[in-house]
């Protein structure tokens, strides 16, 4: 089965102007959050704060038949059931994603404070394992999981991000010897970094470019992935090196028109890839959210149209919504106010 990824990457390639765009689904949030990890049930249920995995993985399951996104990202644990024991994506045009590291600003069980601290690299998962599905795993060609999301964030303190670089050095080389491919988040930075929140954004951009000026092309990522800081910043990255193919994260939920705006804006600046988490997570029926996440960037629909036009999906389905339709469409995320 040829893999959606790839086409689009190679149409992006070749057309870094053109209008091809790639869907994640970021279903990692067992690497970070704990038991409240799948989400709370909706409608919701005072008697169950929090879902369970099944009932996440089923989640997984029903996006990855829909065949909307181009990747699903989750955890090794979470794959090893998926793809290497259901074989869930060997007929499906969507790629398997892990993430490949677990730095300790996505640390946050509860009471944890780890994210006060600048934060440090560390892994959990083996590549190997992923690929495969265990370290004693006999092997096979292709492994059935070769693509993962690595991340970094710079927090403008020597030692941390001197320490954080080497252990992306050695993640790199071990990436390029097993020949498994990775995408790249950056981060902004976690704690006090010393600067104001203009300098924020280009501090970003320039450490990924001085990153990125001593990798040669094999051991480069397949795109970036990095927090939307409005037109000005994305559209620097863009231009100062159109082979780098640049993604957006969506970061909190927000409202519809949130994720549905800051989707377009992100296209329209120049982003080729979206990796929408919590907000494809808490919304009322996750399916026709990404059906309406590619009309807006595969036919152009616009953002309050399209808030509109989920919320009569809901009323089709008679599912409550979490928001009336007039809440729904105000923007709440500060930097789609420019």
């Amino acid at each position: 089965m040829k893999k959606s990824l790839d086409q689009k990457l190679q149409a992006i390639r070749q057309n870094s102007g053109g209008k091809t765009f790639i869907l994640a689904d970021a279903k990692d949030a067992d690497m970070a959050w704990g038991i409240a990890s799948p989400g709370s049930p909706w409608p919701a249920d005072p008697a169950r704060p929090f879902r369970s995995m099944p009932e996440f993985c089923q989640d997984i399951r029903a996006i990855v038949r829909q065949e909307l996104v181009d990747i699903m990202l989750a955890s090794v644990s979470v794959m090893h059931q998926l793809a290497h024991e259901e074989r869930l994506f060997d007929h499906s045009p969507v790629t398997p994603a892990i993430r490949a590291n677990d730095t300790t600003d996505v640390w946050i069980a509860r009471g944890a404070r780890y994210r006060q601290q600048p934060s440090r690299a560390f892994s959990t998962c083996y590549i190997e394992e992923a690929q495969f599905g265990g370290l004693a795993t006999s092997r096979q060609d292709p492994p059935t999981v070769n693509l993962g999301l690595y991340s970094i964030t710079f927090t403008n303190d020597l030692a941390t991000d001197h320490a954080n670089l080497e252990t992306f050095r050695a993640f790199r080389a071990e990436a390029e010897r097993r020949g498994f491919r990775y995408f790249l988040e950056v981060f902004d930075p976690n704690t006090d970094a010393g600067l104001t929140a203009e300098q924020i954004p280009a501090f970003v951009n320039d450490s990924i470019v001085r990153t990125l000026a001593a990798v040669p092309a094999p051991g480069r990522p397949q795109f970036l992935k990095i927090a939307y800081h409005g037109p000005r910043w994305l559209e620097e990255l863009v231009n100062y090196d159109p082979s780098v193919v640049v993604g957006i994260l969506g970061g909190g939920a927000g409202t519809t028109l949130d994720a549905f705006k800051l989707l377009a804006d992100a296209q329209k600046y120049g982003a080729r890839v979206a990796l929408y988490g919590r907000k494809i997570k808490e919304a009322e029926d996750p399916l026709a959210f990404i059906r309406h996440l590619r009309l807006v960037v595969d036919e152009g629909l616009d953002p309050a149209e399209a808030v509109r036009s989920y919320h009569r999906d809901l009323q089709k389905q008679k599912l409550p919504a979490k928001r009336s339709l007039e809440d729904d469409l105000q923007i709440t995320h500060t930097i789609l106010h420019y």
